[in-house]
């Protein structure tokens, strides 16, 4: 395996993403979004989600397709994001066509980022605007660290931040992953700077620092992380899945998020992960390629974690450093 050509979701073609923050409030809105419809799933680990509309992502439902797929910041707020989604899908001419209307399908999820320093004293939800202010963003490019829903972000102990990264298997199929980390713990080792994810890294796109070394016995300390909680991830291929393949793949996913945050899924985060097909490419029989996925999907979101964090920037305000003020003076040792 290798990174694609941009190391980003949007390696998976026929994927765009748009993203639109707004840094007084400290917060932002990311959108996956199709060229045509795609299959998507959902597995939940967290003990404290917020969803809009991933009941319908069940095997045996209905709808078999979605438009896009929302991040957002904002905790029960944010999830009128999706609405902004859904509008801008409608007016243009997207959506499940029920007689002669069309609805757009826009699945989302939403992190806590309401106590980070930034202006919560709005007179009106700012989210939907946000919402279509991303969709109308859409691209092949995806801005890193304090964008998009990741803008607001935090760790127990750093900034969090907006991060993606991809990987092409050996059979030409693309795996890639896209993820907003606002975890109740922490990405980095001891305090830092080594990063939990390090044995995954490739071409050194975290700092290439190596695994550091850690305190088994260390117990976690969640009093202190008020005000951070939830990672919310999309992974996405461009093989042709199921919905309970797809369905598969999120729960694979899963073990990526545990090897990059320390804890995770906690009964305090909503730690959630969509997984997306476009269907481009069959999927070879005999299974051992779902398994191959799998494991891709896991490692691309530990590696995106890990861009993250690393990649988050300083802001007036914010009530934890982020991993570059903190160690790159340093050439990304402790001090």
């Amino acid at each position: 395996m290798r990174p694609g050509a941009r190391n980003l979701i949007t390696d998976v073609a026929g994927l765009q993403v748009g993203q639109a923050e707004d840094h007084g409030v400290k917060t932002g809105v990311s959108v996956v979004l199709g060229a045509a419809p795609f299959v998507a799933a959902v597995h939940v680990m967290g003990g404290a989600p917020g969803t809009r509309e991933t009941e319908l992502l069940a095997p045996d439902r209905l709808v078999q397709e979605v438009d896009a797929l929302v991040l957002a910041g904002g905790s029960a707020f944010g999830l009128d994001a999706a609405s902004g989604v859904a509008d801008g899908l409608r007016a243009q001419g997207r959506g499940f066509a029920v007689g002669g209307q069309r609805v757009p399908i826009v699945p989302g999820a939403i992190l806590f980022d309401l106590l980070n320093g930034g202006d919560k004293g709005w007179a009106e939800n700012p989210y939907k605007a946000l919402g279509r202010a991303a969709l109308d963003a859409a691209g092949t490019e995806v801005a890193l660290g304090s964008a998009g829903a990741g803008t607001g972000a935090m760790t127990a102990d750093l900034k969090g931040g907006l991060g993606s990264a991809s990987l092409v298997l050996d059979g030409g199929i693309t795996v890639g992953a896209l993820v907003a980390v606002n975890a109740l713990g922490s990405a980095v080792m001891g305090g830092g700077p080594e990063f939990w994810a390090a044995p995954f890294e490739m071409e050194t796109e975290f700092g290439g620092l190596g695994a550091g070394r850690h305190d088994p016995g260390a117990e976690p300390r969640p009093e202190a992380g008020l005000g951070q909680a939830t990672t919310i991830a999309i992974v996405a291929t461009d093989a042709a899945l199921t919905q309970a393949e797809a369905t598969r793949l999120a729960v694979a996913a899963h073990d990526g998020m545990a090897r990059a945050l320390v804890p995770s899924h906690t009964p305090f985060d909503g730690d959630l992960v969509f997984a997306a097909a476009t269907g481009a490419l069959p999927l070879p029989e005999g299974g051992f390629e779902a398994l191959r996925l799998g494991h891709a999907a896991a490692v691309c979101l530990a590696r995106a974690i890990a861009r993250g964090v690393y990649h988050a920037a300083s802001a007036p305000g914010d009530p934890k450093p982020c991993w570059q003020a903190r160690f790159a003076a340093g050439g990304g040792r402790r001090g």
